[in-house]
């Protein structure tokens, strides 16, 4: 059994599913990565993620912006911050799930253009 044990540590480490457990716990829990590379195909579609607040930006045309990181995805090009428009809000280092419709290629205007949102989203702290 320890062998099998180890194998199966072996190869979560190889194939980077670091964070393997976290989506197993809840099936239907997405990771930021997960969401951005699959961003066309979830358009539209309801989706849950949960991760850490970094920066939130409260009153802006009439929603808030919760930006969540869940140590997935890839800072150089920004699909590890999963930005989040709700009436909700957090505060920064909450821990959170989260749960809105994937919005793809949203111009909010004065320059503020987004390849992916999570819109109209509930925000619940985890406990």
């Amino acid at each position: 059994m320890k062998i099998r044990s180890t194998a199966f540590a072996v190869l979560i480490g190889t194939l980077g599913l670091a964070s393997f457990g976290a989506s197993a716990a809840d099936a239907g829990t997405k990771t930021v990565a997960d969401i951005y590379q699959n961003k066309a195909a979830l358009s539209g579609k309801t989706v849950t993620a949960q991760g850490k607040v970094v920066k939130v930006n409260n009153g802006i045309r009439g929603r808030n912006f919760v930006h969540v990181q869940d140590g997935t995805g890839d800072a150089a090009n920004g699909s590890n911050n999963l930005v989040v428009t709700s009436k909700q809000t957090a505060n920064v280092g909450d821990q959170v799930t989260v749960s809105g419709t994937v919005g793809v290629d949203r111009s909010m205007g004065m320059g503020y253009d987004y390849p992916l949102l999570i819109e109209e989203a509930s925000i619940e702290p985890k406990k």
